[in-house]
């Protein structure tokens, strides 16, 4: 079947027309200048639609109007009253009083540091108005202190009504937001229906127009929450949209043309008889999907999941060496320099024993050594290149780069693995991450992609004891450490991260070392973000030999660490970390065969959440239901810990609510894609119309670079 599912798209066809409307500047919308226009970039409101998509948070029902005999305090009413009399005030500290009345009973009518003009002037005498605002009683007397709406009595229609509350920024008001998200609404066009009519009928959902209408029109509290109907139907839109973007770039890349790569094996068979180890199941299940795709005619692009320690580098080894049994090149990215040298150590000496030649390039690299490398790389001398980001340098060339391998892909953007991929002769990619992905973000990050996990650890290595105590024990757990130092043992203290100031995080971790030095001596050391590379290297040398016992560190050491002898890790201020980086850090005891345990130290109060976080580390280190859990606790707001680049958030849909939604667009995603590739049927060009909606354009025309 001819395959061409972007071909809307290549020409970098404009946006629809219908469309137009929607993607207006911001000041062009009566009443709305350029000054406010800036400060709603901190809604992220740039253009009308994004107004229409500022759905609100909560509701004031303005509907209450009773007589004032038959009004209840503590309520917000609608009232026509009579103003009666104006009271100004004796001292600064008094208010301003409006005596008012309906034919029951009278109100006070207050103002605080008002203007007696402005209050004259809108509450003119023996006039009759409408006022709307909370009712409260005070010494017997119906009160109203500086009602929200003060109008003639002839429009007390026009705010006798639900009002919807939205989220604001400073120099904003309520106000003015919902009468520019009304006058956006009025431009929104009739969009044509995209989503499929069997789906709509089962959801009872309304068409996208009506949907934001009632959104911005609610009548009860629930028509606000997440999972009413109106709110799960722009959930689906937009997730739609993500599914059907990832849809097209999966069928674009599967189709581009690559180049087989099937080596005689004897490389790899030699490896297997130089392993002190044997591979596990997982492992040549996951060997089993790659080599596959590397016999592909067609360009791989697979992801690697693995926890911690489950031999993900052995397996980008073993199919490194089937690209250079074909007499081609092979490539290996990590995202620090750290991590780069581990791979390097785990690599180096078995490239040797196989007879091949692999490098270290980074932006360390000395201009001598460079130098050499880059010739003997574009000569061919060299099989595998491992790096950083100074593999992207345009100055590295390859003489005929295969294989590209990248690590912990969530610290690298899109473009950039596309750059890198290019720099090969229809190079073959596998990304890897340790960083266990829920699967709800697996389908919106990295659905773009073949999909390996590596499941199982290697045979003999010991689950971690984990345990969790308040951080008033601090001392039986130093004294528990002495003992264990005696005995030999390696260990990490980390101290958190505080978000707010990276000094105030130093100086946590600088008071941690000192305080252990006191016990310790010598044997302690300390590593953080603020270190030259070469001062934390040479830290980090000696605690590898074991000439330092006790490592003192930020979270720096949170990925790429490989320390087997280290059997002990405290965290201090648990609570403070997410559930992922609490793993990943547990994950640095986990490298060698030995029992190992995490102390999880924290601090009172904790919070529910933090409750529950704590309680999971303790219950399981199976990465994968850790993941899901995180998103569960975290919500969709931010993922995998940090808000990384190369991953989608969203702004109608929450993936901890809408996992459910998200299947279902991308089941119907990949089916509308293998029935109308072309976008020609009348829901294909409605389909058009989303994409473009949700600014997804872009995200297909990356692919199409």
């Amino acid at each position: 079947m001819r395959i061409s599912t972007t071909i809307f798209l290549k020409k970098k066809q404009m946006r629809p027309e219908i469309l137009y409307p929607l993607f207006g500047s911001l000041t062009s919308i009566g009443g709305l200048g350029e000054k406010s226009a800036k400060l709603l970039q901190n809604l992220d409101c740039r253009l009308i639609k994004d107004l229409i998509f500022h759905l609100p948070s909560n509701m004031v029902d303005r509907r209450y109007s009773p007589k004032l005999a038959d009004a209840i305090p503590g309520r917000v009413a609608t009232l026509k009253v009579k103003v009666i009399e104006h009271i100004a005030p004796q001292k600064k500290s008094q208010p301003y009083k409006v005596i008012a009345a309906d034919e029951t009973e009278q109100i006070i009518i207050s103002f605080f540091k008002a203007y007696p003009s402005t209050i004259q002037k809108n509450l003119p005498l023996n006039q009759w108005v409408a006022i709307s605002g909370k009712l409260e009683k005070f010494n017997n007397s119906l009160q109203m202190s500086h009602p929200d709406y003060i109008v003639p009595a002839a429009q007390i229609d026009s705010i006798r009504t639900i009002e919807p509350v939205y989220p604001l920024t400073a120099g904003i008001s309520n106000k003015m937001l919902r009468k520019w998200i009304l006058q956006a609404l009025a431009r929104t066009p009739q969009l044509p229906e995209w989503i499929d009519e069997n789906l709509l009928k089962e959801k009872k959902w309304l068409s996208f127009n009506q949907s934001l209408l009632n959104l911005h029109h609610p009548q009860y509290l629930a028509d606000l929450d997440i999972n009413s109907p109106e709110r799960q139907r722009l959930a689906y839109d937009e997730l739609l949209a993500n599914q059907l973007t990832l849809a097209i770039a999966r069928q674009k890349i599967k189709k581009q043309a690559g180049r087989s790569l099937k080596g005689n094996g004897l490389l790899r068979k030699k490896l297997m008889e130089i392993l002190p180890f044997k591979l596990t199941e997982a492992q040549e299940k996951v060997l089993r999907e790659i080599f596959a795709d590397q016999a592909s005619p067609y360009r791989m692009l697979r992801l690697l999941q693995g926890d911690v320690g489950c031999g993900k580098t052995i397996v980008a080894f073993f199919s490194m060496l089937n690209a250079i049994e074909c007499g081609a090149q092979a490539a290996i990215m990590a995202p620090t320099e750290i991590l780069a040298k581990q791979h390097q150590e785990t690599i180096a000496p078995l490239c040797e024993e196989l007879g091949i030649t692999c490098a270290l390039l980074t932006g360390k690299t000395k201009p001598k050594q460079r130098k050499e490398i880059l010739a003997e790389l574009e000569e061919g001398k060299i099989n595998i290149l491992i790096g950083t980001h100074a593999l992207f340098q345009e100055n590295v060339i390859f003489k005929d780069l295969a294989y590209a391998v990248i690590d912990e892909q969530h610290r690298f953007g899109v473009h950039q693995r596309l750059n890198f991929s290019n720099k090969g002769n229809k190079a073959d990619i596998l990304v890897m991450t340790a960083t266990p992905i829920p699967r709800t973000l697996l389908l919106t990050a990295y659905g773009d992609m073949e999909y390996s996990k590596i499941d199982q650890v290697p045979e003999g290595r010991k689950p971690v004891s984990t345990l969790v105590m308040p951080i008033d024990k601090i001392h039986d757990v130093v004294s528990a450490l002495s003992r264990k130092l005696q005995q030999g043992a390696r260990a990490y203290w980390v101290c958190p991260l505080v978000e707010e100031s990276e000094k105030i995080d130093l100086a946590a971790a600088e008071e941690r070392y000192e305080s252990l030095k006191k016990y310790f001596g010598d044997q302690v050391g300390l590593v953080h973000g603020k270190m030259k590379e070469a001062e934390k290297d040479a830290v980090m040398e000696k605690f590898k030999k074991g000439e330092i016992s006790l490592l003192v560190a930020t979270t720096v050491i949170e990925v790429g660490v490989n320390v087997p002898e280290a059997t002990l890790m405290i965290i201090e201020h648990a609570e403070r970390f997410g559930l992922a980086q609490l793993h990943q850090l547990r994950g640095r005891i986990k490298r060698g065969f030995q029992a190992s345990t995490c102390i999880l130290l924290y601090s009172h109060p904790l919070s529910e959440t933090s409750r529950a976080r704590l309680n999971i580390m303790k219950e399981t280190e199976d990465g994968f239901r850790i993941a899901e859990e995180d998103l569960d606790l975290r919500g969709g707001g931010e993922l995998l810990g940090t808000k990384q680049s190369g991953f989608n958030t969203f702004k109608l849909a929450d993936l901890s609510v809408h996992k459910g939604l998200l299947l279902t667009a991308s089941q119907d995603a990949k089916l509308f894609i293998a029935q109308d590739p072309d976008f020609t049927s009348p829901r294909g060009k409605a389909l058009k119309n989303l994409l473009y909606l949700f600014e997804r354009d872009e995200a297909v025309k990356t692919y199409n670079q």
